[in-house]
Formats: structure tokens, C-alpha cells, sequence
């Protein structure tokens, strides 16, 4: 959808993808992607921008609002390395481009509820479209009206008609978090024990995740791109710690606020609504792997953030003019400190490998690392390592399935046949739909001589997908090793009518169909005309077809061409595997005799590895 003429329209109006249903981001991607294409440069730059404004909005937001220490609070914002994630995260974009809509409403909104002008309306609806935005960026923006009830709670402007003001807010964030519940579950299939949690383990979640937040708000290290599942077990009093403690301290905070007076609830209470979306009360697809996110805590950092700094500020305020150059220098260590930390987790993410080295380093149980590792050293066609990260996902987590499948894949590519295929007979196990650990399993048989069992997965094959291709070509090989030639004959003509142009099996068919047939057989015939087509469309420059071409001009008799298709094929031989044997056939076509048995020119298949 990036480069695609009519991938803006899908963008914004079609359901097929992508997964998650963030249009305003994937118009910016589509932007930079015209731009700089795939240079990630461009898109670190952007991230860092939007990041950047934000902190500088924070800053003009809090002043706004006369908060004590906005200075200090924004560059706490820019510089904590929760932040990383959201920043050095290319597709985060969605985070820092949210947030950015997000205060710019809260600027808006806050102008027109505090004049009386005749611009109050347009500032109100400028707010609502940029809010808007913000969802279209990321709908975790619709903790928005929560922000909006604080602030006037927190100003004491809380009453019925700022919250009537509110209230379109409310339906357009509720509106769009309905949707997206109902896309990703659409898309990435967000059902099931895996994601959707029990309300008491939504609850026991929800509270350990809430000072699990806090805590790295304060104490930022280790950082972890995708930290340990927590173990979740009602019956264990201990882990209902966590949530009591969540209710007592916000209780206690808003019983006390005639006291400490209204800002530290206010704080909490921000913090635990921004991420009310991810503490498990609303199925992810990151359940899976983990229950918490750096990035989820991305605009909700700003409510701990912004007391912390208040707190500090007033706090210097009471001091003597020695106690405030001290509070100065206290300040300035804590910036230096948390950017070398930023400094330090930033570098995790120089590239996959990387980044998926660094969580493994961190959280040595993390399967998904281990697969996500082994893709991308696949991707390297580091084999080796690969398979070794397989195998350690697989001693996380024996049933799953890609980890399962890649192996075999891997295995059966560099030959290994005898390891992959108890690998593959597991995958197809794990999801007997499976296309390809049927079609792997199917190879592997073929290559070890055994056509009957191979048939058998190519069946399977073609019956989970009876139009594709694959089924039928490798269906006619295996008949074709087994002496059933009519059939193979059968499957062949299907693949062909499902893909014509199907270079990579045409010259088995044409070989099959001149074989030790009589010169003027039909068949033959059938042959000629059909290796023709073929390298008129390829303008003869495919050297199996042409070397297919050769055998179907000998079994007609026409040896001359015959000879000169030949030569023609061994000027583009790509191998010597191919050569030899094509050397053996031109032999006897200059004999003017056709090699009815005897070696032929192998016909590579399209394997699973390109």
C-alpha cells in the first residue's frame, strides 16, 4: 500500500489490511516512502521530530496550565529512556504522531473553553478534528476525554456544560475503540486464552502492570523490547498485592487532596487511564508474548512526569539561594543521567539482528526473540544459526507452529532431509492446513524416492487449495516417478490451465509428452507446439525450455532443430548439472537418434526458499 496507484483508497476505505487500522500513519509511511523510499534514516529523522514537538507542546501545555517545573517536566519527557521504544521504533510512528494531535487538541480545547470570544467555536472544532486525527494515528488517543475531565476537576471548572463539551469527544473515542477492537480481532485474530484474559486476570494484570510502569518510570533499567510474561494466578493471594495497592494509593490520594491539594490524584488518575486500553481489559495481540510495553506508557509517562518535576520545582522554591544552585545541579545530573541511558538502550535497536540479540540478553525465555531472531538470520542465509534459534523457541515453546516449520524448511533446504522432517511431520501436526508443511513433507519423500507417501501430501495439497498450481505439478511429478503417466499427464494439463505460464514445470510436460512416443503421435505434436509457445513468450531465453524444445524437435524427427535448440540452451547452461546431461542428449540428436531412457537436463522445482 505504500507505492501502490490505488494505495491511498486502501489506506483509508478497504478491510484487507494492514492489521491494525492506523490510516493517518500509514499515509505519512506512504509519504516518506516516496521520498526515501526504504532508507531508514528518513523515518528515525521523522520519529525524532515528532518527538521533539511533543515535548516542546508539553512544555507550552504545562505552562499553559501554570504548572510548577514544565521546563524540567518536558525534558524528562524527552529524555527518559522509557521513551525509546516509541522513538527508535520506526513503526511507533503511530505513538509519537498521536500524541503530537493529542496535546495540539488539548491546546485547542483549552482555548476555547477558557475565552468567551467569538473564536471559542472554531478553536472547539478545531479540536475536535485534530482529536480526531489522533485516533485515525493511534486509538489508544481516546483516553483523551480523561485528560479533559482532570484538567477541569484539577482547575475546580468541572460542570455540566464543559462537560457537555466533553461528551463528542467521549462517543468519537468510544465509536473508534469499538471499531478497532473489532478490526484486530478481524486481522489478527485477538480471541482466545492467549489474549483475552479472565476479569480476574484482567484485574491481576491491570495492577501489577500499573507499578510495573511506574517503577521503570523510575528506576529505567533494564529495558527490555519484550519483557517476561507474568505468571497469572488468582488463587495466589500475594499477586492481589498489586491491584489493592493500585485502589488504596488513587483512594488515598483523592481522600488526601484537601491536603496535598488535587494534582497528585490527578497525575495517577492520568497515568491509570492513558493506559487503560493495554492493562488487559481489552484483548491484544501482544498477549501472546507479553502482558507490558515501553511504548505503552508513552503519553502516560506525562502524568508521573509532570508531578515529579512540579514537586522538585516547589520544593527548590523553599530552599535557600545555596539549596537552589544545588536543586540545579541535582536537575542536571538527572537529564545527563537518564540521556546516557537513553544513549545506551537507543543502540539496541542499530538493526534486527541486533535488537533481538539485546531482549535475549535480557529475558533469555522470550520465544518470540528466538523465532524472530532465527527469520532473520534465515533472512542472512546464516542456516546454522538459524536452526539454532529454531530449536531454542522450540524448547520454550514446543507447539509452535512457524518455528516448527522453519526449521524443517531450513533443514530440508541445506539437505538435511532426515532432521527436517520430524520438524515438518510436527508442524503438519500442529496445522494440518498447513499449505507448506505438506508441500515440504511431500518434497522430502520425493527426494528420498518414496512417490507413494509423497502423492499422498500433494493430495492433501490440492485438496486444502485445489487452485493452486503447486498441488498439481508436484501431484504429476510423483505420478510421474511412479510410472502413471496418463495421470501425471492429467495433473500437468491442470496446472497449466491454472497458471499458463508456468516456466518452471512446462518442460517436465513436454518431456513427458514426447517420451517414446511415435513421431506422429498426437502427443508429440502437442509437445512442439506447446515448447514453442513457450519461448516465443520467453523469447527463447530460458534454457530449460529451450532444452525441452530440443527433446520435443527429436521425437518428431526434426533433428536439425533439435541440434540447433540444443546449442542454444547450453550457451545460457547454468550449471554443469544441467550441461552434462544436455551434452548427453545433443550426442544423440546428432546421431539423429532420440535418448528415449538415459539422463535428462534436471528441472529445478520452486522451492520454499527462493
Amino acid at each position: 500500500m505504500l507505492s501502490a496507484p490505488d494505495g491511498l483508497k486502501r489506506i483509508w476505505f478497504s478491510t484487507d489490511a494492514p492489521s491494525q487500522y492506523f490510516p493517518l500513519v500509514y499515509t505519512m509511511f506512504r509519504v516518506e516512502y516516496a521520498l526515501w523510499k526504504l532508507d531508514p534514516l528518513g523515518y528515525h529523522a521523522v520519529n525524532v521530530l515528532l518527538h521533539g514537538l511533543n515535548a516542546v507542546v508539553l512544555w507550552r501545555l504545562l505552562a499553559r496550565l501554570r504548572i510548577p517545573g514544565c521546563w524540567l517536566a518536558a525534558a524528562i519527557f524527552a529524555l527518559h529512556p522509557v521513551q525509546v521504544e516509541s522513538v527508535a521504533w520506526v513503526t511507533e510512528g503511530k505513538n509519537t504522531l498521536s500524541t503530537l494531535l493529542s496535546l495540539a487538541t488539548l491546546w485547542f480545547w483549552l482555548t476555547g473553553v477558557e475565552t468567551t470570544a467569538q473564536s471559542a467555536p472554531g478553536h472547539y472544532l478545531a479540536s475536535l478534528g485534530l482529536y480526531a486525527a489522533a485516533l485515525f494515528a493511534k486509538t489508544t488517543a481516546c483516553t483523551l476525554p480523561a485528560a479533559q475531565v482532570l484538567i477541569l476537576w484539577w482547575r475546580r471548572r468541572l460542570g455540566l456544560r464543559p462537560l457537555l463539551g466533553i461528551l463528542p469527544f467521549l462517543l468519537f473515542g468510544i465509536g473508534m475503540g469499538l471499531f478497532t477492537v473489532w478490526w484486530e480481532g478481524h486481522h489478527q485474530g485477538t480471541r482466545g486464552s492467549l489474549f483475552a484474559l479472565t476479569p480476574v486476570q484482567a484485574v491481576l494484570v491491570a495492577g501489577r502492570a500499573v507499578f510495573f510502569y511506574l517503577g521503570k518510570l523510575f528506576w529505567p533499567w533494564p529495558l527490555v523490547f519484550s519483557y517476561p510474561r507474568f505468571a497469572i494466578d488468582g488463587r495466589a493471594p500475594e499477586q492481589w498485592t498489586w491491584p489493592l495497592l493500585c485502589v488504596a494509593l488513587g483512594v488515598g490520594l483523592f481522600a488526601a487532596r484537601g491536603r496535598i491539594g488535587r494534582a497528585p490524584f490527578a497525575a495517577f488518575a492520568f497515568f491509570v487511564a492513558s493506559l487503560s486500553p493495554v492493562l488487559g481489559f481489552i484483548p491484544l495481540y501482544t498477549f501472546r508474548y507479553t502482558y507490558v510495553a515501553d511504548h505503552y506508557q508513552y503519553v502516560a509517562s506525562i502524568g508521573p512526569i509532570t508531578l515529579f518535576a512540579a514537586g522538585a520545582v516547589r520544593l527548590a522554591g523553599r530552599i535557600s539561594p545555596t539549596g537552589r544552585r544545588l536543586a540545579i545541579a541535582a536537575a542536571s545530573a538527572l537529564l545527563a543521567t537518564l540521556g546516557m541511558f537513553t544513549f545506551l538502550q537507543s543502540r539496541a535497536y542499530r538493526d534486527i539482528e541486533t535488537l533481538w540479540r539485546d531482549t535475549l540478553a535480557k529475558n533469555p525465555g522470550s520465544w518470540m526473540a528466538h523465532h524472530n531472531l532465527g527469520n532473520e538470520l534465515l533472512r542472512q542465509q546464516r542456516w546454522e544459526e538459524a536452526i539454532e534459534s529454531y530449536r531454542r523457541a522450540l524448547e520454550v515453546r514446543p507447539d509452535l507452529f512457524l518455528s516448527q516449520l522453519n526449521a524443517g524448511k531450513v533443514l530440508s533446504h541445506i539437505g538435511r532431509d532426515d532432521e527436517a522432517a520430524p520438524y515438518l511431520e510436527r508442524a503438519a501436526t500442529l496445522d494440518p492446513s498447513s499449505l507448506e508443511a505438506h508441500e515440504l513433507l511431500g518434497r522430502l519423500d520425493l527426494r528420498a524416492g518414496k512417490p507413494v507417501s509423497a502423492l499422498g501430501e500433494f493430495r492433501e495439497l490440492i485438496r486444502l487449495a485445489p487452485d493452486r498450481a503447486t498441488g498439481h505439478e508436484l501431484a504429476g511429478r510423483a505420478l510421474e516417478r511412479m510410472g502413471r503417466r496418463h495421470e501425471a499427464l492429467e495433473e500437468y494439463w491442470t496446472m497449466l490451465r491454472l497458471d499458463p505460464q508456468r516456466d518452471t514445470a512446462i518442460p517436465r510436460l513436454v518431456r513427458l509428452l514426447a517420451a517414446c512416443q511415435p513421431a506422429d503421435s498426437p502427443d508429440v505434436g502437442q509437445a512442439v507446439r506447446l515448447a514453442e509457445n513457450a519461448n516465443a513468450r520467453t523469447e527463447a531465453s530460458n534454457p530449460e525450455l529451450l532444452a525441452a524444445l530440443a527433446a520435443a524437435y527429436a521425437a518428431a524427427g526434426r533433428f536439425p532443430d533439435a541440434r540447433a535448440a540444443a546449442h542454444r540452451a547450453l550457451a545460457l547452461a547454468p550449471s554443469p548439472s544441467f550441461e552434462d546431461p544436455l551434452d548427453r542428449e545433443l550426442a544423440a540428436y546428432e546421431q539423429d537418434r532420440v535418448p528415449c531412457e538415459g539422463p535428462k537436463p534436471k528441472v529445478p522445482l520452486p522451492g520454499p526458499l527462493g
